[in-house]
């Protein structure tokens, strides 16, 4: 495995802990609700980046810069709370498989503007024909999914 894999491996990897990170949160939402599931979610992850960034000083940025990030770069956070909020809700109303197909897709057409236009200073990609087949035949797999 060349080094041009390995951050497609770690993307895969995400997208393995993301299906399983759902599924977790969704079993902690029916235990005690969506808002607190998402309150916790957060909360422990503060704690383990805290840890990471203070203690084992993991950082290799500087934490002093963060009045030079343009202001739509705060965002995530709210997406974040949104996504987790998102994934808790619908996870056991229609199932993991299906509740991360749709997200997939969305993650896919939404990428896909982004870099086209090159959206929050990413580089410009433009969406070519093969691109679009690819997005729509993810789409057709999506629909033969969700299909029941």
């Amino acid at each position: 495995m060349g080094l041009e894999t390995l951050p497609l491996v770690i993307a895969v990897l995400s997208g393995v802990t993301m299906a399983i990170q759902g599924s977790i949160n969704s079993a902690l939402g029916k235990v005690i609700g969506l808002w607190e599931t998402t309150f916790i979610v957060h909360l422990v992850g503060l704690i383990l980046v805290s840890a990471l960034l203070f203690v084992c000083r993991l950082g290799d940025g500087c934490l002093a810069n963060y009045s030079h990030a343009p202001w739509y770069t705060y965002l995530g956070g709210i997406l974040g709370v949104v996504i987790i909020y998102g994934v808790v809700l619908t996870m056991p109303k229609v199932g993991v498989a299906p509740a991360t197909t749709a997200i997939i897709l969305g993650q896919v057409f939404t990428a896909g503007l982004v870099d086209h236009f090159g959206l929050f200073g990413m580089q410009k990609i433009p969406f070519s024909l093969w691109n679009i087949l690819g997005t729509l035949l993810m789409a057709g797999g999506a629909w033969l999914i969700l299909k029941q």
